[in-house]
């Protein structure tokens, strides 16, 4: 079983990359296009925004296709319009050309998240996850850094062609090991509105929309605060990314563990701990050495964000692919919203200040949090 997780963990280590590579890469691109950090950093929301509006019609329309096949085919578009973005010289038309594979994205996470599930035991749901959301912790690990690190030695454009070496290793791994996954769902037929009437299902959804977009809000602009606020330069940041994503394994193990026997209490600590977190960056921002320590601290807490807000998700109904689909453009409508609100924050209160959207999000989180638990416990 663990060798087909993690060989669907490594393409979602690939379609990561090329959705959140650019993080580290946003100053350079807004240098070499001469658009603002607010502007770049559509890069990241347009992408998150197509995958959020698209992600469960994608799924619909392509469900009667074989699971393997759209996950191979799936991979090859990223690497395609990876090698595509190196040679455009107009920001727009990157724009344009980076949405694309966010129609496939959605795909292939909802079909690797459904076959961890039934791969695995009840008990066993939770770590099977895990190994699916490690594939976005190496993203953050190695994706990040790595492209950045190649930003700052050769170009932004040398960063998409190793996103699109990345994804490329993935389409072989997935390609030559995975076995085919049976189809158990079958095609849809009409969108299955009734899975909306679910009171537990809407609380977690926005429990997971603000925890994601609270995390994204500050994240998605980490390189610029680095760069901005706490004087770093090229080298360092890709360093400090590194850091962040490495510390990151832990976290996402732990959260996998813990989810699975004490959901509430681990989302728990993980709100109220990431939000002092980011009262410290907001306090030590301009401090280097202290920030070094902070960021270590920062990715252990935060890389288990998005494996929680799932469980919040998956665990108020059925772990089908179209629920998968929909955590997935819940997830993204966050990362949207947050790089959003928080280039709107940067342009009117600064860089410097971005820390209070997101402790502002994870408040709002911690209220769905509690109504989620009175709300389940009143239905005992």
């Amino acid at each position: 079983m663990n060798k087909n997780l993690y060989v669907l963990a490594l393409g979602v280590f690939g379609i990561t990359t090329t959705e959140f590579g650019v993080i580290g890469v946003l100053p350079d691109i807004a240098s070499a296009f001469r658009v603002s950090i607010e502007k770049a950093g559509w890069l990241l929301s347009a992408f998150a925004l197509t995958v959020a509006v698209f992600g469960p019609l994608m799924l619909m329309a392509l469900s009667s296709f074989k699971r393997k096949s759209l996950l191979i085919f799936s991979l090859f578009i990223f690497v395609i319009v990876n090698i595509l973005s190196v040679y455009i010289t107009n920001f727009y038309l990157l724009l344009a050309v980076r949405m694309i594979p966010a129609f496939f994205h959605p795909v292939y996470w909802s079909i690797a998240l459904s076959a961890a599930g039934e791969m695995s035991d009840s008990t066993e749901k939770s770590k099977a996850a895990g190994i699916i959301f490690s594939g976005l912790t190496l993203a953050t690990v190695m994706g990040v850094p790595l492209a950045t690190f190649m930003s700052d030695l050769f170009s932004w454009q040398s960063s998409f062609l190793l996103t699109a070496f990345i994804n490329g290793v993935a389409l072989a791994g997935v390609w030559i090991y995975l076995p085919s996954i049976q189809n158990k769902n079958g095609p849809f037929k009409g969108f299955p509105c009734h899975i909306f009437h679910s009171k537990r299902l809407l609380i977690g959804l926005f429990l997971a929309f603000f925890t994601i977009a609270a995390m994204y809000s500050t994240y998605g602009y980490m390189a610029d605060f680095l760069k901005n606020v706490t004087r770093m330069n090229g080298k360092q940041i890709s360093l400090m990314l590194f850091l962040f994503g490495t510390v990151g394994i832990i976290g996402n193990k732990a959260a996998g563990k813990y989810m699975s026997r004490f959901p509430f209490q681990t989302t728990l600590l993980f709100l109220i701990l990431l939000s002092g977190i980011h009262l410290l960056i907001g306090y030590y921002g301009n401090h280097f050495i202290p920030m070094i320590w902070i960021i270590g601290c920062w990715g252990l807490i935060h890389s288990g964000g998005f494996l929680i807000s799932n469980i919040n998700v998956t665990s108020s109904s059925d772990s089908s692919e179209f629920i998968n689909s929909i955590f997935t453009s819940c997830g993204n409508f966050a990362v949207t919203a947050g790089t959003f609100f928080g280039g709107f924050w940067i342009t009117h209160y600064g860089i410097e200040n971005i820390v209070w959207l997101s402790i502002t999000g994870m408040i709002l989180a911690l209220m769905m949090l509690i109504i989620k638990k009175k709300y389940t416990e009143s239905k005992l």
